[in-house]
């Protein structure tokens, strides 16, 4: 079985305005009735153990901080007779490798759906969404640590994280020869398919999603998406550094620090429609349209002083000729 199904559970955290709910006797049966919708992969002649079963001792066992086959078996034999008596384990307990040859067969994409379904009824939120806040999804790709296919590759998974839960919807695999924008119309598929339609959904994504093909597929499907636009997209980059985003005001101003730096990021909005404004170039102090051709004289005229290098243009007197003075008398003086 691939390692994008069960791995991700240990990820789920309580998020801000959400409260998970405590389990109860009956609602373990909700998690065998969701997990008995996988198909069983194995013979059906000599069972032994029941497919549910099996599948909520692993999902508990990776809840519980289980980080391999090993572990997940570990886990149950740890369990007293009551608990492996509604898991349906009255003959015994399955041993690592009944566990491993179990997972390795299973169609991960189904599993992950169903169990990202199930986590979806496990939360409540406190307070009803506000009208004005639109739903939002979180596309994100990351490399399991630990994980390896057989020809030595990491495994990549394309996930998308419902921000309003903190549960990911749906993952898919990316290839070991591809990178994560093939994936993307795929994950689409799979969060459309949990939550029946995507209309009305904000998709966030990094500059690698900035992409034609995303934003059409996107698009199509009633949704929108939210991108930042890098140099990855070099027409958009140029044309979006050419709005008056001088005249733009400044919508909402945070600072962060972290990294061993200080940001101070900044949203401004602008739409295409609107008209341009027209800004003056940048120019030093004086008249651009009428230049002084005796600027450098003037300095020459001024070694001294520079103040009057950076002051506006004003009306100028010609240069007066200096003379020296005639020696001449005080007063007049009495005898």
């Amino acid at each position: 079985m691939s390692a994008c199904t069960i791995p991700g559970l240990s990820a789920v955290t309580t998020p801000t305005g959400m409260t998970f709910c405590p389990v109860t006797e009956g609602e373990q049966a909700g998690l065998l009735h969701a997990l008995s919708a996988v198909p069983d992969p194995r013979n059906p002649r000599g069972l032994r153990y029941p497919l549910a079963g099996l599948l909520c001792v692993a999902v508990c066992a990776v809840m519980a901080g289980a980080t391999s086959v090993t572990a997940i078996a570990d886990w149950l034999h740890d369990l007293d007779d009551i608990s492996r008596a509604r898991l349906g384990f009255r003959r015994g307990v399955p041993a690592t490798t009944t566990m491993w040859r179990l997972l390795i067969r299973l169609d991960a994409d189904l599993l992950a759906t169903i169990l990202a379904g199930w986590l979806r009824t496990r939360t409540r939120p406190d307070t009803p969404r506000r009208p004005r806040y639109r739903h939002v999804i979180a596309i994100d790709g990351k490399t399991l640590r630990g994980a390896r296919r057989p020809d030595g590759s990491q495994v990549h998974l394309l996930s998308a994280l419902d921000t309003s839960t903190g549960i990911v919807l749906a993952q898919v695999t990316v290839s070991a020869k591809s990178n994560e924008i093939p994936a993307f119309a795929p994950l689409l598929d799979a969060v459309e398919l949990l939550l029946g339609s995507l209309k009305d959904l904000i998709f966030v994504a990094d500059a690698l999603h900035t992409q034609v093909n995303h934003a059409t597929e996107i698009a199509a499907r009633g949704a929108h998406l939210l991108i930042p636009a890098k140099r990855n997209q070099p027409t958009l980059h140029t044309q979006l550094k050419t709005l008056p985003w001088a005249h733009v005001p400044i919508g909402h101003q945070t600072r962060e620090a972290g990294h061993g730096r200080r940001e101070t990021p900044h949203r401004q909005g602008h739409h295409p429609a609107h008209t341009r404004r027209d800004r003056l170039p940048p120019r030093s102090a004086g008249d651009p349209d009428h230049p002084d051709p005796h600027h450098y004289q003037k300095r020459q005229n001024h070694p001294r002083n520079r103040v009057p290098d950076h002051l506006p243009a004003r009306h100028r007197r010609p240069p007066q000729r200096h003379t020296t003075m005639d020696p001449r008398r005080m007063a007049d003086r009495k005898s």
